[in-house]
This record gives C-alpha cells, structure tokens and sequence, in this order.
C-alpha cells in the first residue's frame, strides 16, 4: 500500500483538504497522511466546506511533519509553497509533488465571501487529488 503525506504550513486547510480528498478517492487502498511545517489547528471552515461534499475532516488532527520522520513515503505533495521552501527534501524515498494552491484562510469579506473562496480552493483541490490517484496511485478506482 503506498503511503503519502500531503505538507502544508499549519496543516489547517489545504492539507487537510487534500487529505480527505485522496483517502475519497483512493477509497482505502493508500494511506494518508497530512502536516505542517507549524500546526495551527484545523480550521473549522475547511471542516465546514468539506461536509457541503459529502466529506468529513471534523476528525483529523493538526501534525508537525517531524511526527512522520519514521514512516516511509512513496510521495510527499506540498500544497503550498511555504512549505516546499522549508521542507524541499524529506528524508526518504519519496517522490516529490508541488502546488501551489492559494490560502483560502487569507480571504476576507463576509462569512459568505470567505466561504466561497474556501470552496474554490476545495474544488482546485478536488480536482488536483482526483487526478493524482488516477496518475500515480495505480490499480486505484475512483
């Protein structure tokens, strides 16, 4: 079973996103993990606008990368470049994935304009972790 930790700066959004995304996905067959460089907590809009897709992140849990350092991973993915730039080789095999999605915890406005930009970044989201499982999570039906 390949393993694959999504690294983000506060694991607060876009990791724990992508995380529920490619467990979705990959309906089991990979395990995933997410981090930050720092932990912020996960936000609870991110929890909020992955229920509106039938998912639920309100059990995950905000990790410091260095409490992976023992497992072996087959792909690291950062979804951030902060965390590409302070974590550019992790200590392993792993095959390295970067993109740079935008904070969705930046947006300002009203509550209603900040949750829409937090369900533009799920979609990019969404959209970038399906097309992982098909490319590199072989044998994986989605």
């Amino acid at each position: 079973m390949k393993k694959v930790l999504v690294l983000c700066t506060g694991n607060s959004c876009r990791s724990q996103i992508a995380e529920g995304y490619l467990r979705h996905f990959s309906k089991g067959k990979a395990e995933v993990y997410s981090a930050g460089v720092e932990t912020h907590g996960v936000n609870p809009r991110a929890v909020r606008i992955m229920q509106d897709d039938g998912i639920d992140i309100s059990a995950h849990t905000s990790n410091h990368v260095d409490e992976y350092s023992a497992i072996a991973f087959d792909y690291v993915i950062t979804v951030c470049d902060h965390a590409k730039e302070r974590c550019p080789v992790f200590p392993s095999r792993a095959q390295a994935f970067h993109h740079n999605f935008p904070d969705p915890a930046k947006a300002t406005g009203t509550e209603e304009e900040i949750l829409v930009a937090f369900a533009e970044v799920r979609d990019m989201v969404r959209n970038y972790c399906h097309q992982f499982v098909v490319e590199h999570l072989s044998g994986q039906t989605v």
